[in-house]
């Protein structure tokens, strides 16, 4: 046997221990590393790469199991209900059980089958073949069929539609059904996080030339929707046909929308809803001592950005950019805004949860209000700045902006916060215009995904507009790159960058707090809440 094959051998051996359950992905991840492979072939081989990869085996159900009793969740008003432009919790959380998406992500971050249940990549890692699920039907009767997927991807990549996927799948050459069962995707060049992108939050499979995504809700998800009340609620109903044994748990579905945080926490405490999913730090701490709650944390990616806009003044001007910086106490921020629940931020999307990208090789700069006062006199405001800084109503983010004015006065910045509901903040793309402002980012599996959507020059989402040649060579480089070292130092050069002249500020990555009542059975938080799988829980 040559080398090449033993270590192929050995890694065949080690993957099958981990789909049995005997060895953790971060051992297999080791192993794969003292091959010689990089983490990244070694992390997609775990989840299914290089070789066929089937869907682990569900416990068959009980002969008299069947989804029973009734799950209510309390959730933010949603506004866009169409997958491709669908973006807060509440919207991702409707549709993610509504349809399906070609692969998922469990709550460590992992690949996971869903209507893909089996998949090979090429050696060269520009062909990715995904064997979809057999027997699955939308919930008008309508087989699945490969020919929906070619249609629902080559719709979220279609430029002419100005939809936020067209970046994130603008390296996709081909899209094509072979037979009814499977599809191919080929790249124009190699992306070792494809699957992540394939697991995207808008990519959920639609029906072929559906014409109104938006109000159609014909999915293959779990639950089907009966009524739809823009002001207060959706009701669900279960999908018996469901292809995934044993799921839903229950019989119906309601998603209650509540306009304020504290009014859903108030309908936990009172029996009106089963489980609250997102709420800020002061609330999460009301309920840790209440009675018949379950409170829970969960470590994550998701941070609140503080960004100025850097194509126009006063972002513009470099020296502004470092008063901010230098105004901002990061450690205080985290004592009094997240009481210490989560992690604190160094002005970089890659936290500590990407360990293996993570770096403080940077310091971040001291707190020093004297110094940022001078810069901005350099910079041709010697009796300060006056800015308007706009922020959604939700999470822990208008305790945020409270924080950052007494801060920034200090250093002759002084802010009007302007609170708008989530809903008015994001509608209409206003978050992108304004100046000044706090964008909440919700936690994702791979760091690369902030860079190409928020920070790359011209991202769809780039709401600081900043633009810099050197870090989009490095963001290009670890998007592409097989070598897993190469990434390496690509990320921790972006984490320079930005801590030295990136127009932005991460003060936290935050912890996502959840709360439901006693007695729910299969509730396992994800680090998005909006992913988490409502199917799986029982009553």
């Amino acid at each position: 046997m040559s080398s090449a094959d033993e270590r192929l051998h050995l890694l065949q051996v080690a993957r099958s221990e981990v789909l049995a359950g005997r060895m953790s992905r971060r051992a297999f991840l080791r192993l794969g590393l003292a091959l010689g492979l990089s983490a990244g072939a070694t992390a997609l081989a775990a989840c299914g790469g290089g070789a066929s990869t089937p869907a682990p085996a569900s416990p068959p159900p009980s002969p008299a199991a069947g989804p029973t009793g009734r799950l209510r969740v309390a959730s933010e008003i949603p506004v866009q209900l169409d997958p491709a432009f669908a973006s807060s919790d509440a919207e991702i959380l409707i549709l993610n059980h509504v349809y399906d998406y070609l692969v998922d992500i469990d709550a460590s971050n992992a690949i996971v089958p869903r209507l893909a249940r089996e998949w090979t990549i090429s050696d060269d890692g520009l062909r990715y073949r995904l064997n979809l699920a057999t027997g699955v039907s939308f919930h008008d009767g309508s087989p699945l069929t490969a020919a929906d997927v070619v249609w629902t991807f080559n719709r979220l990549r279609d430029p002419a539609l100005q939809l936020p996927t067209a970046d994130l799948y603008a390296n996709i050459a081909d899209i094509a059904a072979d037979g009814d069962s499977a599809v191919v995707f080929t790249l124009t060049e190699p992306n070792p996080f494809f699957l992540y992108d394939l697991s995207d939050n808008h990519a959920l499979i639609l029906l072929a030339n559906t014409e109104n995504p938006a109000t159609a809700f014909n999915g293959t998800g779990p639950f089907k929707v009966v009524e739809y009340r823009t002001e207060n609620r959706i009701d669900l109903t279960a999908n018996t046909a469901y292809f995934q044994s044993g799921k839903p748990a229950v019989a119906s579905l309601e998603i209650i929308f509540f306009a304020d945080q504290a009014a859903a926490v108030d309908a936990l405490r009172g029996g009106q809803v089963d489980l609250v999913l997102r709420m800020p730090t002061p609330l999460f701490q009301t309920l840790q001592q209440a009675g018949g709650v379950v409170t829970v944390q969960t470590p994550t990616n998701g941070f609140d950005l503080v960004r100025l806009r850097a194509d126009r003044e006063p972002g513009n001007k470099p020296e502004v950019i470092r008063a901010l910086k230098l105004a901002t106490d990061r450690d205080a921020i985290f004592r009094q805004v997240k009481a210490g629940l989560g992690a604190v931020g160094r002005d970089s999307p890659i936290g500590p949860l990407f360990s293996a990208y993570y770096s403080e090789e940077t310091p971040l700069p001291a707190r020093d209000p004297a110094t940022a006062r001078q810069l901005l006199a350099t910079a041709g405001y010697p009796d300060g700045l006056q800015l308007d800084l706009h922020v959604p109503d939700s999470g822990d983010r208008p305790d945020l902006a409270v924080v950052l004015k007494e801060q920034w006065a200090e250093a002759g910045i002084n802010i009007n916060v302007i609170v708008e509901p989530e809903s008015v903040y994001y509608g209409d793309n206003g978050w992108l215009e304004v100046d000044l402002g706090i964008t909440g980012w919700g936690s994702r599996p791979i760091p690369q995904f902030y860079l190409d959507v928020m920070l790359v020059s011209g991202a769809v989402w780039n709401e600081s507009h900043f633009s810099d040649p050197e870090f989009d060579a490095l963001a290009a480089t670890a998007r592409t790159t097989l070598n897993e070292e190469e990434r390496v130092r690509a990320y921790r050069e972006i984490q320079r960058i930005l801590i030295e002249r990136g127009p932005i500020i991460i003060p936290y990555f935050f912890a996502q707090l959840s709360a439901h009542r006693e007695g729910l059975r299969g509730y396992v938080a994800k680090a998005f809440p909006g992913r988490t799988d409502l199917a799986a829980i029982a009553v």
